[in-house]
């Protein structure tokens, strides 16, 4: 590696042309970026106190071996960002001189000088004509530009932007042109040239900590893969996946989603989540893993490209049967993105014929009621994660849906599907006008079963009860003298809720009103009795609307959701031979077994240890071993080996994961231990129970998915 610091100016005149490899991330800078660039160009082009201004490095290597006769192309490793931008800024000044005619100045600047120097080789054809030739995407966009000629039909809208950010800049501050002039001259750069022969493209790539726009993932993820390919595989793999890759998903999607499906990909392949800041470091190591056949990047690029369509098919709405559409539109509306590591396994298998359109449509339709109906239980999300992550790993392929319904079945309480009884008692109960996917559930309720849908988007929700508080006598006699409670109790709940087209006309009126008086201009009624909606049916007969009628709707409307929602429906014949076999250990084992625990000094911490841990939640199950006291959620996460003058606990957790502030903690990992986990601390004192549960806490939070809400 050779590093030089340089002028920016002098290095693009003397450089042949510079060349963005088709595994780089498209240009990204932001308005944010190219107005701090310009900030800075301004203030050393205004002080002349200011030498100089750096800007970064660019990295690059030579595309093939130059001749005295033909020198190569360079190839951008990094730096393609300050390169493109610099580009921009220097083609929108040489256009604002040739606009506006402007004389030469500082012996150099010219529109000629400008072009010729820093943009153009004047006296090469076709690509060698140009400084700086893009990837893909942006490369017509950029030479559009710079031939003054048409757009192309998609063109880089960040190119375009941010070119026309710089043209009204340079317009606003033409007084200060020779400032703008100077603070260019100014800008320095490090000069790095690669060896091809010795320099590692992709470990310099990685190690590189410029000061623009962060790379993502995905940017990362591209580069492994392709970056040390023979240039030729390097363009067939690129053309042939990479690229349509990137238009199924689209420009602007591309950015947003990509990162995101990478490590919904990634969970489906490994059955682990990685972290959202370690997608990069996590593919690597499971692509590393992957057979080393002739074929191996071939092969997985591939099965990216394969799952990236899924994916669009899920998330951007790109999916062409028309049931899958809706009720992956529903999921969206529904933000269930935590069960995509599962649904791409299922997707995968209806394309490849295991299970037909209907059948993967019924297990869609039964992950959005599962989500839902432990939305509307409360039931915390934090679990959902790891639920989803390796439940395709459960499945019996053979008896697809069959499995995916036992799956969900038998899972434990507190990932439980929530059956009618517990949905249709707490649906009724619910606050669901501020419910997060109110237009969810009021279009899911009114359009099921229907051929000819109903766009609820047309229509605003409508308080039966109105959500004044000041009532009117009318509705106060309606409901009692206790119409204060009624109110407060039923107003946003589902009994009192309803969608309309008429909202201002309802507004505070009367029931009896609503019902039957309301007129539209031309004397037509439009009360809850003419409404053809299915959420209205029944209002038109109800005599009087007060505690009574709200919770009669709400029971029909609940039973009505118990429908939509629906929970699965097998035998337990058919269940019983998807339960697990309890593991026959030969032995039991009970308190009596510790006799330090039973009678012995350590008792009372024990008992209030077991108490507290217990607490922490319903599903926590104790088991008495011969050695040692498991406390299990999913598997053991506290495990308790007595001793004569404290309590040994073993925690299922990293010690790197653990927050300890006292230190109080071990790393016994490498160590030979009693009970499951690689952190230990004593506890020998009541004292010591409020810190000691904090850090067992922690096991248990990690092992059900953590305390965030990740999941709806």
């Amino acid at each position: 590696m050779k590093a030089t610091e340089a002028n920016l100016l002098k290095f693009l005149r003397k450089s042949p042309q510079f060349v963005i490899p088709i595994y780089q991330r498209n240009y990204s800078w932001t308005e944010e970026q190219c107005r701090q660039l310009w900030a800075d160009l301004m203030r050393a082009g205004r002080d002349d106190k200011v030498n100089a201004h750096f800007i970064g490095s660019i990295v690059y290597v030579e595309r093939g071996l130059s001749t005295v006769t033909t020198e190569e192309a360079l190839l951008v490793i990094d730096g393609q960002q300050r390169l493109t931008t610099s580009t921009l800024l220097i083609a929108a000044l040489a256009q604002h001189f040739k606009t506006h005619n402007v004389a030469e100045l500082l012996d150099a600047f010219s529109f000629k000088k400008l072009r010729n120097y820093y943009l153009l080789n004047p006296d090469e054809d076709g690509d060698r004509h140009y400084k700086l030739i893009l990837s893909e995407t942006d490369k017509d966009t950029l030479l559009a530009l710079l031939q003054d000629t048409p757009m192309p039909a998609q063109a880089s809208t960040r190119i375009t932007e941010n070119y026309a950010l710089f043209q009204n800049l340079i317009e606003e501050h033409q007084h200060e042109l020779e400032a703008i002039c100077q603070g260019l001259a100014k800008l320095v750069i490090v000069d790095v040239a690669l060896d091809r022969s010795q320099d590692n493209p992709q470990l310099i790539f990685e190690s590189m900590n410029s000061t623009g726009l962060e790379l993502s993932q995905a940017d990362l993820i591209r580069n492994y893969i392709l970056m040390g390919l023979e240039p030729k595989l390097q363009t067939e793999l690129y053309n042939t996946y990479w690229r349509p890759m990137e238009k199924a998903f689209g420009q602007a999607a591309y950015v947003v989603h990509f990162d995101a499906f990478m490590r919904h990909y990634l969970t489906t392949k490994t059955g682990e989540i990685p972290n959202v800041r370690d997608v990069y470091l996590a593919f690597k190591a499971f692509a590393q893993k992957q057979p080393d056949t002739n074929t191996r990047t071939r092969d997985l690029v591939a099965d990216i490209h394969a799952y990236a369509l899924y994916y669009c098919a899920m998330a951007l709405g790109t999916e062409t049967d028309a049931g899958l559409k809706q009720a992956f539109h529903d999921l969206r509306e529904l933000k269930v993105d935590v069960a995509y590591p599962f649904l791409l396994d299922v997707y995968h298998d209806y394309k490849h014929g295991r299970l037909s359109s209907d059948e993967a449509l019924q297990i869609v339709r039964l992950v959005e009621s599962y989500v839902f109906r432990r939305a509307i239980c409360a039931i915390p999300t934090n679990s959902l994660n790891k639920t989803f992550a390796g439940l395709s790993r459960s499945l019996k392929k053979d008896r697809y849906l069959e499995s995916v319904q036992a799956a969900l079945l038998l899972l434990p309480s507190y990932r439980r599907f929530p059956k009618d009884e517990e949905f249709q008692r707490e649906i009724k109960l619910r606050d669901l006008y501020n419910f997060r996917s109110r237009s969810y559930w009021l279009r899911r309720l009114e359009n099921h079963g229907r051929k000819e849908r109903v766009v609820v988007e047309d229509y605003t929700i409508e308080h039966i009860l109105p959500q004044n508080e000041d009532l009117s006598s009318e509705w106060q006699q309606e409901l009692g003298p206790d119409w204060q409670r009624i109110q407060e109790e039923w107003l946003h709940t589902l009994g009192n809720l309803t969608l309309t087209g008429y909202n201002s006309e309802y507004s505070d009126h009367s029931f009896a009103y609503k019902r039957d008086q309301v007129t539209d201009k031309d004397g037509n009624s439009i009360g809850f009795a003419s409404s053809p909606l299915k959420l209205n049916l029944g209002l038109g007969t109800v005599p009087q609307w007060d505690e009574s009628a709200i919770k009669a709707r709400a029971e029909r409307l609940a039973t009505d959701a118990a429908k939509v929602w629906k929970v699965p429906a097998l035998d337990n014949s058919v269940l019983d031979a998807y339960r697990a076999t309890p593991a026959q250990t030969g032995q039991t084992y009970s308190i009596a077994d510790h006799p330090h625990l039973e009678t012995g000094a350590m008792k009372p911490v024990f008992e209030a240890l077991r108490k507290a841990v217990q607490a922490l939640n319903p599903n926590v199950t104790e088991e008495f071993l011969k050695l040692y006291v498991a406390y299990k959620a999913e598997t053991n996460f506290v495990d308790v080996v007595p001793k004569a003058k404290r309590l040994l606990l073993v925690l299922n957790i990293g010690v790197a994961e653990l927050d300890d502030p006292r230190g109080l903690c071990r790393d016994i990992s490498n160590i030979g231990r009693w009970g499951n986990g690689d952190v230990e601390v004593g506890l020998s004192s009541l004292n010591e129970l409020p810190y000691v549960m904090g850090l067992i806490r922690q096991a248990l939070d990690r092992q059900m998915g953590g305390p965030q809400d990740d999941g709806y």
